[in-house]
């Protein structure tokens, strides 16, 4: 859309060109009146492709609009349990996903977003739109989802669908497969955020939010959270509370996560993150039930990373999580209390836009009723174009 607006304008700019210059044998005098012409032209090609001259925004008044996203291609191969698109680890362990080989691919990762800024008198509004295609869940269609709907008034407040405030956003560890490590909170719920800076590298954030879907309660959720980045060392705290509800049973859901990170030496980084609380399961990758048997189901979890960046173009690591429950989640022929995942990965960056990955990864779930454990592996490929 944007390359057609430039050829039109340009086509344009000739046409006047063109004109002018026939006007300007009859009359000299009209010279002055082809130049303004010409600037009108130029200014209004500047306007329509952004502040920049090329930058990719669309400007539209005085609202930038910015598209982005990524296709992504997803090739794996799944060893004792097939954990679908998503890796799946609540399938290990389970008769009906058993496999000896299974082969699979999916571009239900890919994803697309608009990102829009205006000036106005309260600072810069922001708006964000930003789908993906696993509406169908592990297995599914590749159907368009829902992934962030907000509003951003200046630096501080935000209104709509994001990651939730409770998640430990810049110590996430890296993955090819979608989830990531268990054992760390994973959400995005419509919220009503308030954001403030202190100095350079603090800030700290209060908000109100939607309760996951699976903690089945009308109630708000409150969060608070603290973070210090200065780029070398990250630390962040953050706590909720909320109420989880199961048939009659109401409980306290509460919570805290603790994150730091740091970069020791030339492309290195190092980043830990721990949680606990109480029926927090649907907040965590694993989703463990909030409540067992009318009492609320205490968790803590944990993850590590250790990652390298090797050259311009190769960056590699490794990480680790874990999530232990005090009672049993049911999900199907198994009750689970503790969960392990490992991810091993690749990253090569062919061209500014276009990356090939690799990653091997190994899950492990225990069956809390007969003391036995399961365990798979997944090998996948993947290639992703960001625009």
């Amino acid at each position: 859309m944007i390359t057609n607006r430039k050829k039109a304008l340009l086509l344009a700019a000739s046409a006047l060109s063109v004109t002018g210059t026939l006007a300007l044998a009859q009359d000299a005098g009209t010279q002055a009146e082809l130049d303004a012409l010409r600037a009108r032209v130029e200014a209004l090609e500047t306007a329509n492709t952004g502040s920049g001259g090329g930058d990719g925004n669309l400007r539209i008044g005085n609202t930038t609009l910015d598209l982005y996203g990524y296709v992504k291609a997803d090739f794996f191969y799944d060893t004792d349990f097939e954990l679908g698109d998503l890796a799946d680890t609540s399938r290990i362990g389970e008769p009906q996903f058993a496999t000896d080989g299974t082969f699979g691919a999916t571009v239900r990762q890919s994803r697309v977003g608009l990102r829009t800024t205006t000036p106005s008198a309260l600072g810069d509004i922001g708006g964000q739109l930003e789908l993906d295609l696993f509406s169908g869940g592990t297995d599914g269609p590749a159907e368009l989802r829902l992934r962030h709907a907000n509003i951003t008034i200046g630096d501080h407040w935000l209104i709509g669908q994001y990651w939730t405030n409770f998640q430990p956003l810049d110590t996430y560890p890296t993955s090819v497969e979608f989830n990531g490590p268990v054992g760390i909170p994973f959400a995005r719920v419509p919220q009503v955020r308030f954001t403030n800076k202190i100095g350079g590298n603090a800030t700290f954030a209060l908000s109100v939010e939607e309760n996951v879907g699976a903690s089945n309660s009308d109630d708000p959720v409150l969060t608070a959270s603290a973070e210090y980045n200065d780029g070398k060392y990250i630390a962040r705290a953050s706590a909720l509370y909320g109420r989880a509800q199961s048939g009659d049973v109401e409980v306290d859901q509460t919570g805290f996560t603790l994150s730091a990170g740091i970069r020791p030496w030339e492309g290195g980084l190092f980043q830990v993150n721990y949680v606990d609380g109480e029926a927090l399961g649907p907040y965590l990758i694993g989703f463990g039930d909030a409540i067992v048997g009318g009492e609320a189901n205490d968790v803590d979890g944990f993850t590590v990373e250790l990652r390298q960046q090797i050259s311009e173009k190769w960056n590699v690591g490794i990480a680790y999580g874990e999530e232990d429950y005090d009672l049993p989640t049911s999900t199907g022929t198994l009750a689970f209390t503790e969960l392990e995942t490992i991810h091993v990965n690749a990253f090569y960056k062919a061209t500014d836009d276009l990356t090939f990955s690799a990653e091997y990864f190994f899950g492990e779930r225990n069956d809390a009723s007969t003391g036995r454990t399961f365990d798979s592996d997944r090998v996948q490929f993947a290639a992703q174009l960001n625009f």
